[in-house]
C-alpha cells in the first residue's frame, strides 16, 4: 500500500497542543475554542488559531453554534493521517532493519578477522 505522505497534514499533527486539542474534540464529540481554552494551557485566541491550522488540512470541521463554533473531528482525514503515520513507520522499521543486519555483518567480520590474527600470532 503507497500512501502519500502529507507536509501540511505532518505539520499540522506535529503540535502536541494540536493533537491534544484533537484528543479532547473526539473524547467529548466536539467543542467550541472556549471549551477547549479551559483544558488547554493556552489562550482561546490560541485555540482559535490552532483549529484554523487543524481546518486548513482538513482534520476539523466548525459549524456555527451560537456565537461560537463548534468544532468535529473529521474522521475519515484523521484515518488518512493515521494511514500516513502507520506507512511511514513501517518503511523505518524496514530500513532500520537493513541497518541492523549491516552492523551485524561488519561485527561478524571484525570478530573473525580478529580470531584469524590471534591463531597467525
Amino acid at each position: 500500500m503507497s500512501v502519500t505522505v502529507d507536509d501540511d497534514l505532518w505539520s499540522a499533527v506535529g503540535d502536541p497542543i494540536r493533537r491534544r486539542m484533537l484528543d479532547l474534540l473526539l473524547a467529548g464529540g466536539g467543542g467550541t475554542a472556549t471549551t477547549l481554552s479551559e483544558q488547554l494551557p493556552v489562550t482561546r485566541q490560541a485555540v482559535t488559531k490552532h483549529l484554523g491550522v487543524l481546518g486548513r488540512v482538513g482534520l476539523v470541521h466548525g459549524t456555527p453554534s451560537g456565537r461560537e463554533r463548534l468544532y468535529h473531528v473529521d474522521e475519515a482525514q484523521l484515518a488518512r493521517a493515521v494511514a500516513q503515520l502507520s506507512a511511514v513507520g513501517a518503511t523505518w522499521d524496514a530500513r532500520l532493519q537493513r541497518i541492523k543486519r549491516l552492523a551485524e555483518t561488519i561485527q561478524r567480520t571484525r570478530n573473525s578477522q580478529g580470531t584469524d590474527s590471534a591463531e597467525n600470532g
